[in-house]
């Protein structure tokens, strides 16, 4: 083997250009690169041009092989493998070394010498190439005319297909056959088509012409290994690489050739589906995605490769003048001499040249013969950053000003842009650009002289590069290859025994890998997309857990009722795995239950399991509903307790008393005795079981009720559950819900709050005795009693409910109580006592406050009178309006100073001055004397609602014709009875509110429910006592209408409507400011 000079390397004159020149022609798999093989074997040294790097690094992989490594060279752009004692060279086309003369020469698919931008580059090589011996140009037969034409003398052999291709139609992409290739002409496209693939069949492997070589040869190497069966890649795939592909599907047939999108050439579908059906082993071919089905024309042509001829060849100009800028580009642009020729469009280099050119700095310092040929070759650095042709000039000015100014790239320069590519984070586009970059640098570090150590900036940016691409390779595995699939459907087609292995907690692993879940009779696909990858997973599955099933099925029908439970949602559970699921029947506390299992579970298995779990269930409900299965089953229940019982079950445990109103009325004491016998209270509001309050029995209520909804919102229903169930007596109500779904809680929907039904009898309990409770007759006055007619809310009755404020207000609105403002009752004034005092004055000081005591308490209803509201609403308050309210509290507070309304009898007593004002201190706070009196702070009472509203208005407008002055005795009797009565509206009225109040309990809104049941109330307290007992209806007031010089005459209420006054007040006498108050209190209420 001699080393030649380039001129060397072109055809000598003196022989023709076809001489000893053998073109091997023909469709793909025609043994034709198998054949350039052995041929170069048989001869002491040779070169072969391969169209890619991947088909290089094969064909190198099978000569090294056989011939040794340290025999074989591999050359390409960036990877270079030079042995000392190379004796054959493999090579892709645009890298073949010009300088060597070998014995054998060879240059694959020269049909690509009509391609526009790489076409020039085989031209040159088919032209001018030769070895010693012989020169084999391998590629299709549309190559002969041009060959006959540009190379007379040349020997033509054709070689037919050693297989068959056929048409195979149209198929969708998740329909390919096994050992498919699918070719589609962008990236994007790629990796859409491989991620359905992934999840269908398990994963496939990708080839694209932007990945480094290693990362293709990996890619190949999954597939021709048989981890995956598909492989999706560009045209790459269609440039002599032997793989075992049976079927090549087009999943487009449009790609852009560098200028233009175009649809390929029949040729060129020719050579890419020719890789199907390699050696003997016929292939098929078809379409997929949204490539167009092909025309009969083109599939009759490409099953009997029958192609137009190539017409012609592009061609550049390889004897280049360096002697200017100028001399160089029009060497480039000279045209050819032949008629097969033209000149090829301008390259990737000429561009780059023309923009470097037109830098001042880069002319001036090409000014002679070796820097333009510097520049040249620094022009030749691929682009495989895909840069615009501005954008790469930039780094092409940049090495060529290096290697002017300082002879070498800068190592610290080439060591920081070697640095900036050297990182494995990011995803697939990110580490693909890297590999880019880093092979930009891999070409310059080939050049030798380029930087002072080459061979240390060799080894790096391979090691580099590398690095990158097996991160890539990792990536695109990643993304793409599910190797758990790909396993177990290559196991399933051997149809080998699975190891199959199910975990504590139900994983099933099936030869080392997680498949899934079995979750009860459910097999649940371990796969992280739904849908077509779980379909891959059940043939394994279906397979592996053949007997599973069956041992768990006769498991469960054995097991004890502690293995079971039942959830909230209506799913039965057993050991933990659902198993079943409640729906509705008719009858509510008979569901049916549906089992949760595949089609795995059948026959008698299934049958078994169904008996036993409607066995538990029915168990289950009759152990924690049992006394309504006890009641509904009582046979000593008769009559209207039967239907009373009978509605309580069907209500599940908790019935609204108004409902059963009229049945309730009729009801006799030997029937409510026989129905308390079985747990049954009769409350003022419910008719419950007080044991199925607890919160295992409501959850339980709860959930059969939903069963029968057609219209539940079970997220909030669990909302109310859960905190039902977290025993609160009551919590904000979601109006998402009915009524009814809070009653088979337990609960009732009231206001603003869920209150539970229990509670509710409580806060009846504790308000009952302060309505019942009437002020002077000597018992004691409960918590939160105000007058007889209205109550107080307490701190017990907020602490019950778990509310205050307008939640709790809300709750007691909703149970038909009213809120009316009120001023507070005064306290009995205690007199002051100087301690200098003689004791008979002491006495006739106390003697006249205790006198003066009575008509500040009636002074003080006089004022509560007018302030009473007539009805109280729902509705929204004003704001404005309520900040002008005073502070409301909840108990009565400290007396307000008396009204100006003196005495109407007993004027001619006028009380001392001192006396007079020693009552005023008695009644202000802090015993001074005022320059204004404050307003009465009012107090918020609730009273219940009922008819009395409706007649309110006419009772106001009456009042003062009615509540005339009444006499005081000393035993009280005759006042008393005379103030109930005008309270009461008269005798009259008298006799009817205790009539209806005997008619039990009302509906809500009527006031009654807060007294309960007729028979649980007890006997009231009797109205009239006394002495006063036996007179007439009008006695009193005549008594004290007669007294016209005894003491002041005694009002129990005084009237809005302004009288006259006996005397006008002395304006110094310390009333008269209070008289002022209530005077401005009346216009305020006018």
């Amino acid at each position: 083997m001699k080393h030649l000079s380039p001129s060397a390397t072109h055809i000598r004159s003196d022989r023709a250009p076809g001489a000893g020149v053998t073109a091997v022609l023909g469709p793909t798999n025609t043994g034709k690169t198998h054949l350039a093989i052995e041929r170069m074997l048989a001869h002491s040294s040779g070169m072969i041009g391969l169209p890619l790097r991947l088909l290089a690094r094969e064909v190198y992989n099978k000569i090294a092989a056989r011939a040794g490594a340290e025999s074989v060279a591999l050359i390409t752009g960036e990877e270079k493998i030079k042995p000392p004692k190379a004796r054959y060279w493999v090579s892709t086309v645009e890298a073949m070394p010009r300088d060597l003369d070998v014995s054998f020469l060879a240059v694959d698919e020269i049909q690509i010498a009509a391609d526009l931008e790489r076409g020039h580059v085989f031209t040159d090589r088919m032209l001018h190439r030769r070895g010693r011996d012989e020169t084999l140009l391998l590629g299709a037969a549309t190559m002969r005319p041009l060959i006959e034409r540009l190379l007379p003398g040349a020997n033509i052999v054709t070689r037919p297909r050693l297989s068959l291709l056929e048409f195979a139609g149209d198929r969708k992409i998740t329909r390919q056959p096994r050992r498919t290739a699918i070719v589609a002409f962008s990236a994007d496209e790629v990796y859409a088509i491989a991620e359905l693939i992934r999840r269908q069949h398990g994963g496939a492997a990708v080839v694209l012409g932007s990945l480094s070589p290693r990362t293709r040869n990996a890619q190949v190497e999954m597939f021709q290994s048989g981890d995956v069966d598909y492989l999706v890649a560009t045209d790459a795939v269609g440039m002599g690489l032997n793989l075992d592909v049976d079927h090549v599907a087009f999943a487009s047939d449009r790609k852009y050739d560098g200028y233009q999108f175009r649809r390929l050439t029949p040729a060129e579908f020719a050579q890419i589906a020719g890789r199907a059906g390699r050696a003997t082993r016929n292939g098929t071919f078809g379409t997929t995605g949204r490539c167009a089905p092909f025309e009969p024309e083109l599939v009759n042509a490409l099953q009997n490769h029958t192609f137009d001829s190539v017409k012609m060849l592009q061609w550049r100009n390889t004897v280049l003048d360096f002697s200017s800028l100028a001399a160089l580009q029009v060497s480039l642009a000279l045209a050819p001499r032949h008629e097969a020729l033209t000149r090829a469009p301008l390259g990737e280099d000429q561009r780059v040249l023309d923009h470097a050119s037109r830098d001042p700095d880069v002319r001036d310092m090409a000014v002679n013969a070796d820097a333009v040929e510097k520049l040249w070759e620094a022009c030749l650095v691929p682009d495989y950053r895909k840069l615009s042709p501005a954008a790469h000039a930039e780094l092409v000015t940049a090495l060529f000003t290096f290697l002017m100014r300082k002879g070498r790239i800068p190592d610290q320069w080439f060591a920081t842009q070697v640095a900036q590519a050297d990182r494995i984070d990011g995803d697939i586009d990110t580490l693909s650009a890297r590999i880019s970059q880093i092979r930009t640098w891999t070409f310059a570090a080939n050049r030798l002289d380029w930087l002072s150590d080459p061979l240390y900036w060799q080894e790096t940016t391979r090691a580099v590069e590398d690095k990158l691409s097996d991160a890539l390779h990792s990536r695109l595995t990643e993304r793409f290859v599910d190797r758990r699939t790909s396993v177990l459907m290559r196991r399933l087609r051997e149809n080998t025994m699975l190891t199959t292995e199910i975990g504590k907690t139900g994983e099933v692993t099936v030869e080392g890998h997680v498949i899934g879940r079995l979750d009860g009779f459910m097999f649940a696909p371990d796969a992280a997309e739904a849908g077509s990858e779980a379909k891959a997973l059940q043939a394994t599955a279906l397979k592996a857990l053949a007997g599973e099933i069956d041992a768990r099925a006769e498991k469960l029908s054995a097991a004890a009722d502690d293995q079971f439970a039942l959830a909230s949602d209506g799913t039965l559970r057993w050991t933990g795995d659902a198993v079943g699921r409640l729906t509705a029947a008719d009858d509510v506390l008979h569901p049916r239950i549906r089992i949760i299992a595949d089609e795995r579970l059948t026959g008698a298995s299934r049958d078994a399991v169904q008996a036993r779990l409607d066995l538990w269930f029915k168990t289950h409900v009759e152990k924690i509903l049992g006394p309504m299965f006890e009641l509904s089953k009582a046979e000593d229940i008769t009559g209207i307790a039967r239907g009373i019982a009978f509605q309580l079950v069907e209500a599940l445990g908790v019935l609204e008393r108004p409902k059963i109103a009229a049945e309730m009325k009729d009801l006799d004491q030997p029937s409510r005795a026989a129905l308390r016998k079985y747990g049954v209270r009769f409350g003022a509001y419910h008719i419950f079981f007080p044991a199925l309050l607890k919160p295992g029995a409501r959850m339980l209520a709860s959930l059969l009720w939903a069963l029968k909804q057609d219209e539940i919102d079970m997220n909030a229903l669990g909302n109310a559950q859960h905190l039902a169930a977290s025993g609160r007596t009551s919590f904000p109500a979601d109006k998402v819900l009915s009524q009814d779904a809070y009653r088979v809680l337990g609960y009732r929907l009231a206001g603003e709050r869920a209150v539970r039904v229990d509670i509710l009898e409580r806060l009846a309990d504790l308000i009952r005795p302060a309505l019942s409770w009437r002020p002077g007759i000597g018992a004691e006055k409960p918590a939160g009693a105000f007058d007889g007619r209205s109550f107080t809310i307490t701190q017990a009755m907020t602490s019950l409910t778990g509310s205050a404020g307008e939640d709790f207000a809300s709750v007691l609105r909703s149970l038909g109580y009213r809120m009316d403002r009120r001023a507070p009752l005064p306290e009995e004034p205690k007199p002051v006592v100087a301690s200098a005092m003689p004791a008979g004055e002491n006495e006739t000081s106390t003697g006249q406050t205790e006198a003066a005591s009575e008509p500040v308490t009636d002074t003080v209803f006089a004022e509560a009178a007018p302030a009473e509201l007539d009805a109280v609403t729902t509705a929204p308050v004003d704001v404005a309006s309520a900040a002008k309210l005073p502070e409301v509290a909840f108990a009565p507070a400290e007396a307000e100073p008396a009204s100006e309304e003196m005495p109407a009898a007993g004027s001619a007593e006028t009380p001392q001055p001192d006396t007079a004002i020693i009552s005023v201190e008695a009644v202000l706070s802090d015993g001074t004397m005022p320059a204004a009196p404050a307003e009465p702070e009012l107090v918020e009472v609730w009273r219940p609602a009922g008819r009395h509203d409706e007649r309110r208005h006419h009772h106001d407008r009456n009042r003062h014709h009615r509540h005339l002055p009444r006499a005081a005795t000393p035993e009280g009797g005759a006042a008393e009875a005379g103030d109930k009565a005008e309270r009461s509206g008269g005798p009259r009225r008298h006799h009817r509110d205790r009539a209806r109040e005997d008619r039990g309990p009302r509906p809500e809104g009527e006031g009654a429910q807060a007294r309960g049941p007729r028979e649980e109330r007890g006997d009231r307290p009797q109205r009239f006592k006394g002495k006063g007992k036996g007179k007439g209806k009008f006695e009193g007031r005549r008594e004290g209408r007669d007294r016209k010089d005894g003491g002041p005459a005694f009002r129990t209420f005084a009237t809005s409507a302004p009288r006259e006054r006996e005397r006008v007040a002395d304006p110094n006498s310390p009333f008269a400011k209070l008289a002022a108050l209530k005077e401005q209190l009346g216009n305020r209420k006018d």
